[in-house]
């Protein structure tokens, strides 16, 4: 699989992602904010944009929609259930369903919690190149996805335990903003002595890109507050009085909502 980081250097900070198959060159675009932007770097790599996929209806993520899909023809899919929200979706998908283009094959997972109708997609990996996984606003870089729009702090723990923790450690992400400076100084916050996040930060200090940096499910164990949910200084001051992992994850949500 080619993958294509697009940073849109918003206020948001919006990623979007071309995907392509490596034999057709044929091309998966996952919620194209920028359209011209999309499609100049599309051509400028010579892929053919076959689909548009968004994770969810959030303006930030389907508004490059209709002119990326009105240049190229590309198929539309969305959530099923967010179809009423997003204009002209031609496929909607659920859990389990696949996307393909060319040779390239993605598991749709059904991921709510930032929104109720949201995707991440999945690619399974190859003997030469490991997962990764294209997470929306469902996670991010040192961070989860808020639940004020939309969404509930329960349901996103829930997904988050049934099927983002049970990820293996070198499953790429490839999340839908660029977080990363800030949710790593609310870990500090929460957990000053976390040594690999205090790295992390250091590394930026000293140059390296955020854009550039490609996170996976074994450095989030270490560096995402939201992964380290039993640890005593992450449940500190949260203020629940029996604290548990689901309520310890509640109350960061809510603490970060406002930090």
């Amino acid at each position: 699989m080619l993958i294509k980081q697009i940073p849109i250097r918003n206020n948001l900070r919006n990623y979007m992602y071309l995907l392509a198959c490596e034999q057709t060159l044929e091309a998966i675009a996952i919620d194209p904010l920028d359209h011209n932007l999309c499609l100049k770097v599309a051509a400028d790599l010579g892929w053919t944009i076959k689909m548009v996929a968004n994770t969810h209806h959030h303006h930030d993520h389907i508004g490059g929609n209709g002119p990326v899909i009105d240049a190229t023809g590309a198929e539309l899919v969305a959530h099923t259930e967010a179809m009423s929200a997003i204009p002209n979706v031609d496929r909607g998908v659920q859990a389990g369903d696949s996307l393909r283009c060319g040779k390239l094959r993605l598991k749709i997972m059904d991921t709510p919690g930032h929104t109720m109708s949201h995707i991440c997609l999945y690619f399974s990996g190859t003997d030469a190149e490991q997962p990764a996984l294209f997470c929306g606003d469902t996670l991010f870089n040192a961070g989860v996805g808020r639940c004020d729009f939309g969404g509930e702090p329960k349901v996103l723990y829930n997904t988050f335990v049934e099927q983002i923790f049970p990820l293996s450690d070198d499953v790429r992400i490839f999340p839908g903003h660029d977080y990363i400076r800030n949710n790593l100084e609310f870990t500090l916050d929460r957990e000053p002595d976390n040594q690999s996040a205090l790295n992390l930060r250091e590394e930026f200090k000293q140059g390296l890109d955020a854009e550039s940096f490609v996170s996976n499910i074994g450095i989030e164990r270490e560096i995402n507050i939201f992964f380290r949910l039993d640890q005593a200084q992450v449940r500190a001051g949260i203020g629940a009085s029996a604290l548990d992992d689901q309520s310890t994850f509640i109350g960061l949500r809510r603490l970060r909502d406002n930090w």
